[in-house]
């Protein structure tokens, strides 16, 4: 049995549908995902994918857009996960099957690079789990700073990112990283 699971954390339709979307680097944040997932399957890995829920708007169960991408190569048996917060790991149920199935190792990857998978990062890391960080298999959109008014851009954020979970709470890795080499 494996002791890592790859988690694709909140690729789902309710993001297309949110006033900030940008699809200017979803094509191929889109073909590394499905890449990365690839990858992990062919390691013997499950795929486990969570989906973020709130109250209200696009994020709503009752929007209808609380579901995967259509990009995703998903499977029928393939975990997933439902979450009410930004960490996939708490209250969500994956912490009890992480435990299940003696997970050691999560790989994490997904929609949004600093929010919700920064977030799962951080915490899975203060559990006791050995974390990787993909962060080209990260999707993230421009954000206005809020003291100076700069527009950061998806590129700043990710190195961001990467400054501040490397050596503390992840590895960051890359696609490339998990692809068979011939």
């Amino acid at each position: 049995m494996s002791k890592t699971a790859l988690i694709v954390i909140d690729v789902q339709e309710s993001f297309k549908h949110a006033p900030y979307w940008d699809d200017t680097e979803f094509a191929g944040y889109a073909e590394r995902q499905n890449k990365l997932i690839s990858a992990a399957r062919s390691k013997g890995w499950p795929v486990v994918f969570i989906l973020h829920n709130a109250k209200s708007g696009v994020f709503s169960p009752e929007s209808g857009y609380v579901r995967l991408m259509d990009f995703v190569d998903a499977r029928e048996d393939d975990p997933v996960f439902n979450k009410w917060a930004h960490n996939a790991v708490l209250k969500t149920g994956l912490q009890e099957w992480l435990q299940e199935q003696g997970i050691e190792k999560i790989v994490v990857s997904g929609i949004r690079t600093e929010q919700c998978c920064e977030s799962t990062t951080r915490l899975a890391s203060d559990l006791g789990y050995k974390m990787e960080f993909v962060l080209d298999a990260t999707l993230t959109f421009p954000m206005v700073h809020p003291l100076t008014g700069e527009t950061v851009s998806p590129e700043q954020i990710r190195k961001h990112t990467a400054l501040v979970l490397e050596k503390r709470f992840a590895s960051i890795k890359f696609v490339e990283d998990y692809l068979v080499k011939s």
